[in-house]
């Protein structure tokens, strides 16, 4: 089903993109890949046209990050080997070196997979795990991806780094009872309780190591100091709190199951052969 890449200049990719280290955190937030119709590029189509995209759907606005880190990556592809490498495998590689970067594990990325000439805008929303779910709709949300309960609670350790906007988290440290008194206060101070005042204020994930992929999302959890809803609803007395222990006190379980469960995520639905096309612009569809 996949390939490797058979230029010879790919370390290049790479090297190019040690330079946006900096904006990792933004690009490993919200950008896993998880797309509706499967890993094929759709996140990354524009609104052109009549043509509607994914990116305004609710759980991407204002969340994912990192479009521009893959359009020059795929720029500078373009010109050492053009038409060979699709935009879904820029992804799926950017994900991997991304953790890497930010000290995370690395793992093999089978590639091949070729790029959506379609998106879906109410699959999208329909589909596409938010921050307001709780744990028995998480679970059904990554169950229709064929991603087990053990994958949802270790792909959500990527919120080891990253932020979030207060509108995502609002209805967490005012409404909720399952989270810190302390940290409810910290968070309060630059998220007002109305709406919309406030709304695209910043914060980290995790405040401790908020850039370093760590297994301290876990630890933070068992401290009711989950920023999101969903985030805090894997330790909340329920079926994932055993895992979430475990993961906070060994690094090196949580490391092997991200990598299983983000091969996994990487093996969804890929379209290959001569499905769809190998895009020149990861934001449109080739003319």
């Amino acid at each position: 089903m996949f390939r490797a890449l058979s230029f010879s200049k790919r370390n290049q990719v790479t090297v190019d993109f040690l330079s946006f280290h900096g904006r990792m955190s933004r690009f490993m937030d919200g950008f896993c890949y998880m797309h509706v119709q499967g890993c094929d590029g759709s996140i990354l189509l524009d609104d052109v046209g009549s043509f509607v995209g994914e990116k305004t759907a609710f759980p991407n606005v204002n969340s994912v990050r990192g479009y521009e880190v893959i359009d020059r990556i795929k720029a500078n592809v373009e010109l050492l080997c053009p038409g060979v490498v699709s935009c879904a495998d820029i992804v799926a590689l950017a994900a991997r070196d991304g953790t890497f970067l930010l000290g995370g594990p690395s793992w093999a990325v089978p590639l091949g997979r070729r790029d959506s000439t379609t998106a879906s805008l109410a699959e999208a929303n329909a589909d596409l795990p938010g921050p307001t779910l709780n744990l028995d709709q998480l679970i059904r949300a990554f169950d229709k991806k064929q991603l087990t309960p053990r994958d949802l609670t270790a792909l959500s350790g990527a919120h080891t780094i990253g932020f979030s906007q207060c509108q995502f988290f609002r209805g967490h440290i005012y409404n909720d009872t399952n989270i810190d008194p302390a940290f409810a206060a910290l968070r309060r101070q630059a998220c007002p309780a109305a709406a919309p005042a406030g709304d695209s204020n910043l914060a980290p994930f995790d405040a401790q190591t908020q850039l370093v992929f760590d297994n301290a999302y876990y630890r933070n959890l068992v401290a009711q100091r989950g920023l999101l809803h969903s985030d805090q609803e894997l330790f909340n007395g329920a079926s994932q709190d055993a895992l979430v222990r475990q993961y906070g006190s060994n690094p090196a379980l949580f490391a092997a199951d991200f990598v299983a469960a983000m091969i996994k995520m990487g093996n969804i639905a890929p379209l290959t052969g001569s499905s769809g096309q190998i895009r020149r612009n990861c934001r449109v569809v080739n003319s």
